[in-house]
């Protein structure tokens, strides 16, 4: 991080520094998210580099510095530096960036920081502010607490999967690794969390989760029909299992996505679009739920003489919420995500400037004033900062700075 970067760095966590030496993904997007919102981040490296420096293709740079775009999507905002946990002087010179840290953030299996010499008990009595987080596959005891976790096997072992499909039987992955994704997500939050009781006691403390957890911790209605309901969900293709017509309907010039949310919502539809609402076979929720191939053709008639964006119109005219199925090269072209800043530029020392995806946090003063980090510095090159690290270490010990 250069000074100018410094100079504009901005966010609630300014100030914090954060060592992340995770790997993949479920920790690495955590700690993109620390650093989204104004830590430092140092990434401690393999001497190979993450294992997702070779995720791909695609692959992006000249011949001989090829960056991957995996990589890439997990770890702006943060500075590089490789060491060898298994040498001497590499796990010395850990030791002391996590003497100096107020989080680290590790996702080996259960153990390998032991066997390393770094046991987390070891690691905060040397640091007592120290906040760990801690992420595993399927947790950090039971009886599968070894298992190794990756992201569409934790996504079928949850039961997401089950969930996800065309139809009964035909069982999909979600189109990205939201199992590690939540994870990172789900740790982010849970070191504020412990950040802020430190504030209260003083005394940092480990924060756990699991890809197996965050899947379950989001099975929301879903999981209450198979816990109180005593059924057993199955996929719904592209439509509401509880509420119809929600869902993605065929029109003249492509489809659209619209959500019937109540029973005054579907009077007002029906009668737009001449659906006939005195039949008990659309009479209710349930009735439509019961009847969705029929509702669903009924619907699909109806739009059929209609263009997408003449259909997007009326709908909105008459306040049925709706929206068309863009892909993400629309996503990135469009005017209302630009505005929310989920477009974010950065000055790759490689690369050259490319866009990333943004952060979906914004901050504002009670002025309104925002007081978002807007200023984002590029995924590290492999040991792009190791030596200004290392220079930092080395000043942070001699008490040259705190």
């Amino acid at each position: 991080m250069s000074e100018r970067d410094e100079e504009t760095v901005h966010g609630p966590a300014e100030g914090m520094t954060v060592v992340d030496v995770s790997r993949a993904l479920a920790g690495p997007h955590a700690g993109m998210l620390l650093g989204d919102l104004g830590a430092r981040v140092i990434k401690v490296e393999a001497p190979a580099g993450d294992d997702s420096r070779g995720w791909g293709p695609p692959f992006v740079g000249p011949e001989g510095a090829q960056e991957s775009t995996y990589f890439l999507s997990c770890n702006r905002n943060k500075e590089s530096i490789v060491l060898d946990l298994k040498t001497g002087d590499g796990a010395s010179a850990f030791s002391r960036l996590v003497d100096q840290a107020d989080v680290l953030i590790e996702n080996f299996r259960t153990g390998v920081l032991d066997r390393l010499g770094f046991p987390l008990a070891e690691l905060q009595a040397r640091n007592p502010r120290l906040v760990v987080l801690s992420i595993t596959g399927f947790g950090h005891d039971g009886p599968e607490a070894g298992r190794s976790g990756y992201d569409q096997i934790a996504q079928g072992e949850a039961g997401l999967m089950s969930l996800t499909g065309s139809g009964p039987g035909d069982y999909q992955r979600v189109g990205i690794p939201i199992a590690d994704l939540l994870a990172g997500m789900n740790g982010a939050y849970g070191v504020l969390a412990a950040l802020l009781e430190r504030e209260r006691t003083g005394r940092g403390k480990v924060v756990r989760t699991s890809l197996l957890a965050s899947i379950v911790g989001v099975h929301a209605f879903q999981g209450t029909r198979a816990t109180v309901a005593g059924e057993v969900p199955q996929p719904q293709g592209n439509h509401h299992p509880s509420i119809a017509p929600y869902g993605l309907f065929r029109c003249g010039g492509g489809a659209v996505q619209i959500s019937v949310g109540s029973e005054r919502l579907w009077q007002v539809f029906a009668d737009r679009f001449g659906l006939d609402t005195s039949t008990t076979t659309f009479a209710s929720n349930a009735a439509r739920l019961a009847n969705r191939a029929e509702l669903t053709a009924a619907i699909e008639r109806a739009f059929a003489g209609m263009e997408a964006e003449d259909l997007l119109t009326v709908l909105d005219e008459i306040g049925v919420p709706a929206g068309r199925l863009r892909t993400l090269d629309e996503v990135y072209g469009w005017a209302q995500a630009a505005s929310q800043h989920l477009i974010t530029g950065v000055d790759h020392p490689v690369l050259g400037t490319i866009d990333l995806p943004g952060s979906a946090l914004r901050f504002f003063d009670p002025d309104g004033a925002e007081t978002t980090r807007l200023v984002h510095s590029p995924p590290p090159t492999l040991d792009g900062d190791g030596a200004r690290v290392r220079d930092w270490l080395h000043e942070r010990v001699a008490g040259v700075r705190r």
